[in-house]
């Protein structure tokens, strides 16, 4: 037999991780949570002004930005069609795939209209948007890639019952894959520029490898291709994953690096003139308060550059992660009180909260449903019986496994 050295059994182990568990379940449930949240909140309250901002009342027209998608090849549906009923269409797939990106219902199908309906609205109006827009529109591509309804959604639940009594065929998933499959075909047909190859590609291999994944359950469960899809999705998972805690430790590096090469976050005025603008103050005496204080404004300014500089050197070290996480988030709570832009700080601290430690969201997880059970006595419902083991997304990840990044 053959000694493997540390290095060898370190790696296999790791291999092992990736390959047959999502990590990071509960991080990638909360970071659909908040930025499925963030964008449906948006978009209700901006329904009575829907076609100024991505219609045909905008003052963006419709033949400006053909041109534009025409040189930079963006993907937006709302190009295909200057009508006013097709915007409308997608402006309702966008809020209604939003709302049930929040529940977890079908969270892969939805996932993947969440990115259709994010992309298709900010790319008609590229000049609509600020840093939370950005931010949204890259977590809504990278969403695609996670498993992120295995907790804390109605697909966790409907499998903790399907595992607690007799199996039911699934007719809901295979009549949503045909009519994606007819709403895509109709959208590569329609289309016009075609939008890019490898674009059609990806929706197209997303939906077969949707029906495949379900073939695969349906007909041989116990099978290796169904345990290679399996490995497959964890894989992806779990890259997806690290591309979404890469973003945001570049999203604060650059901001943080950019800011210490400017004037104006030394001395204190990029925070002291917005406090000063009408159009940032939407509580004047609190901003006024802070801007006459020279201390306070020196003191914000230069911790906001110290934590966006230092936050990417902490994630080795978990209690200093943590505490910069704190720091940051309520630096995002201030600005959308002060600076009135709530829809910014919750897209950046959804994104902050793929870094939260597992047990913390454990026991937020726990208050939320006793807070639930005491408000709505009869909403919960229970779950599997206590003499069988709960499904392995429903199992909570176990504490003496090793540490990571979110975890």
């Amino acid at each position: 037999m053959v000694k493997r050295s540390s290095f060898e059994r370190r790696a296999a182990t790791a291999l092992q991780r990736v390959t047959s568990t999502p990590l990071g379940r509960y991080q990638s449930a909360v970071v659909r949570i908040g930025f499925a949240g963030t964008w449906l909140a948006f978009l209700l309250r901006e329904v009575p002004h829907r076609r100024e901002l991505y219609g045909p009342d905008g003052p963006w027209s419709w033949d400006m930005a053909r041109q534009l998608i025409d040189r930079n090849g963006a993907f937006t549906a709302l190009m295909w069609s200057d009508s006013t009923v097709w915007f409308e269409i997608v402006f309702a797939v966008a809020v209604l795939s939003s709302a049930l990106l929040l529940l977890g219902w079908r969270t892969r199908t939805m996932s993947v209209f969440f990115m259709f309906g994010v992309l298709s609205l900010q790319n008609r109006s590229i000049f609509m948007g600020d840093g939370g827009d950005n931010v949204i529109h890259l977590m809504a591509i990278y969403l695609v890639l996670t498993r992120c309804g295995q907790v804390w959604s109605l697909d966790s639940r409907r499998a903790a019952r399907a595992a607690a009594a007799a199996p039911v065929p699934d007719r809901t998933g295979p009549v949503l894959w045909c009519l994606t499959g007819v709403f895509l075909f109709v959208g590569t047909a329609v289309a016009a520029p075609l939008p890019a190859l490898w674009l059609v590609l990806l929706f197209w291999g997303m939906w077969a490898a949707q029906g495949l994944w379900w073939a695969a359950n349906r007909y041989a469960p116990d099978s290796q291709p169904r345990a290679l899809l399996d490995v497959l999705a964890n894989l992806v998972h779990n890259t997806g994953l690290v591309v979404i805690m890469a973003e945001v430790c570049l999203v604060y590096a650059t901001a943080g690096w950019y800011k210490i090469q400017g004037s104006r976050w030394q001395d204190g005025t990029a925070l002291y003139y917005p406090l000063k603008l009408d159009y940032f103050a939407p509580w004047p005496a609190l901003s006024g308060i802070l801007a006459a204080s020279g201390i306070m404004v020196m003191v914000v300014t230069y911790a906001t550059v110290i934590v966006q500089v230092a936050f990417p050197f902490t994630l080795f070290n978990r209690r200093v992660k943590n505490v910069l996480l704190v720091v940051m988030m309520l630096e995002h709570a201030g600005i959308a009180v002060l600076l009135g832009l709530p829809f910014f700080s919750f897209a950046m601290i959804a994104a902050d909260a793929v870094f939260l430690p597992t047990g913390f969201l454990l026991f937020l997880g726990a208050r939320t449903v006793r807070l639930r059970d005491r408000l709505l006595p009869g909403l919960g419902r229970p779950g599997p019986p206590a003499d069988r083991p709960a499904p392995p997304e429903q199992r909570s990840e176990s504490p003496d496994q090793p540490r990571t990044l979110v975890g």
